[in-house]
């Protein structure tokens, strides 16, 4: 089955939740796993099952990073703020390098968020 991690910054959740709820459907058909908070909250506004890792302060964006590299993972939706520092910026970093040393598909934003979702229907 194809799966795919949730995850977002606190001031992108609202946005990630409208997505997950606009491409409800689509994601249904994926096994899903996010990050803690954001996980919680995808549950308790969608019929979604996800599996819940840390928070990622706690590391659960590592967590999400350590499956990309024993290639368990399909594509990330990562929508993270660009214009606040985070307080785990490195976890972060670390993050997008492991999806590009494993050619990991990662949207960043709405847009490449659909394309990546629809892409893996494909």
């Amino acid at each position: 089955m194809t799966r795919v991690a949730l995850i977002a910054h606190d001031e992108k959740k609202p946005d990630l939740l409208e997505f997950a709820q606009a491409h409800e459907t689509q994601l249904a058909a994926y096994d899903l796993i996010a990050t803690g908070t954001t996980g919680k909250r995808l549950m308790e506004t969608t019929d979604l099952e996800v599996e819940r890792k840390e928070s990622g302060p706690l590391g659960g964006d590592l967590m999400i990073g350590s499956e990309v590299a024993e290639n368990k993972l399909d594509g990330i939706v990562f929508l993270r703020d660009p214009l606040r520092a985070q307080p785990h910026e490195p976890d972060i970093s670390a993050l997008l390098r492991i999806c590009d040393v494993h050619d990991t598909a990662l949207a960043t934003n709405l847009a490449s968020a659909t394309f990546l979702i629809e892409g893996l229907a494909d």
